[in-house]
């Protein structure tokens, strides 16, 4: 299945740039990680707001909750595509690193993501 890509774009055709099956779901969850609770005017509860923490002081306590509000924030919004099997967050200096471990419903093997966002 053909998938719009993230961000919208144009490939060297000048059309819509497309996406994989895989490509598709890695951007859905990307878009759940870094859109900030109540950026979408008619879903006010979705995303996980993970770019706010680059600021933040860094700390196990501060891991701990954010793993567990983005695990919350991806089974809310994919829940029906996927299954959240782990997140891990590390933030160093001015970076901050976040890796999740999932299975896409109905395919047997894991799949990982890493996502890294710098303070600017």
């Amino acid at each position: 299945m053909k998938h719009i890509d993230f961000p919208f774009r144009a490939n060297s055709l000048g059309h819509t740039a497309e996406a994989s099956d895989g490509e598709y779901i890695r951007n859905l969850i990307e878009q759940v990680l870094f859109t900030h609770p109540g950026e979408r005017v008619m879903r006010p509860d979705f995303g996980g707001g993970v770019r706010t923490l680059v600021f933040e002081p860094n700390g196990e306590q501060l891991a701990s909750a954010t793993e567990i509000n983005i695990h919350a924030s991806l089974n809310q919004a994919l829940g029906e595509l996927l299954d959240v099997t782990g997140v891990q967050v590390q933030a160093s200096e001015a970076t901050l690193r976040i890796t999740v471990r999932y299975g896409i419903r109905g395919q047997p093997q894991a799949q990982l993501a890493s996502f890294e966002r710098k303070q600017s």
